[in-house]
């Protein structure tokens, strides 16, 4: 098949269910721990905002390695959509993980359609966690 080694045919196929099989498990474990006022926050943690140098120097080393995960999630998913594997879903993992402009207007913009918020808050409640609060601008 297109000179293709079966061994690699092999290794793509499983790696692509490896990933269907986390980002299923993944995505409802993650929603359900977002803090149920995530998005009535501000956009720049505390911590950014502490004078305490400590503090903020693990602060921006967590967001560069952050940004460097999602950069690199971001080429997987553009690979993977050329080869078996869940090429979508990991290209909206990376950008979720990385720090772009207008990125917070636009998860708010998600957010605020009624069956996106409907299935989160189902996803939620099965967990046992608190419906997700919105402000009148997420709305």
């Amino acid at each position: 098949m297109l000179g293709i080694p079966t061994s690699w045919i092999s290794w793509l196929a499983a790696v692509s269910l490896a990933t269907f099989i986390i980002s299923a498990v993944a995505l409802p474990w993650l929603l359900a721990r977002l803090p149920e006022d995530y998005f009535q926050q501000s956009e720049l943690s505390p911590i950014a905002r502490s004078p305490r140098l400590l503090s903020r120097a693990l602060y921006w080393t967590w967001r560069v390695l952050k940004n460097l995960l999602g950069g690199v999630l971001l080429l997987a998913g553009l690979v993977m959509l050329v080869i078996p594997g869940q090429g979508v879903l990991t290209i909206m993992a990376g950008l979720w993980l990385m720090d772009l402009p207008g990125k917070r207007r636009w998860e708010r913009y998600l957010i605020g359609r009624p069956q996106v918020l409907t299935s989160i808050n189902w996803i939620r409640q099965k967990a046992g966690r608190p419906p997700l609060l919105l402000n009148d601008r997420t709305k």
